[in-house]
């Protein structure tokens, strides 16, 4: 019998949402990476294959936060990259993480921002 470790389990519902979801020019994906120390994401053309915008933890002005306002304050500071390079609206890809804690600070952040997810 296999082992599935915590990382394949993760991968298998990452590709599974992926399945689902795709991002447009009008509607790019926001992808997120978690990990222990922070929070990364990207607004991710995939027709193109081009990222429009970025965000990560260890950026000088939210590296220095506690995780939760790193989070949140990450979460606005996507939002304004993202009207900056004219995107109104969006779809969220979770990357196989569960929607609680970070991960949904981080959403709520952005659609308090502004942008429509």
């Amino acid at each position: 019998m296999a082992v599935i470790t915590k990382g394949d389990r993760r991968l298998k519902r990452r590709r599974r949402v992926r399945a689902k979801i795709t991002g447009t020019q009008a509607r790019p994906r926001i992808s997120v990476f978690r990990s222990n120390k922070g929070l990364s994401a990207q607004l991710i053309d995939d027709v193109a294959g081009t990222t429009l915008a970025a965000v990560n933890w260890f950026e000088p002005e939210l590296g220095k936060l506690a995780k939760d306002e790193r989070v949140k304050r990450a979460g606005e500071a996507l939002a304004e990259r993202a009207k900056a390079a004219g995107v109104t609206e969006a779809v969220f890809d979770r990357g196989g993480y569960r929607y609680h804690g970070h991960v949904r600070a981080f959403a709520e952040a952005i659609r308090e921002a502004g942008l429509t997810v």
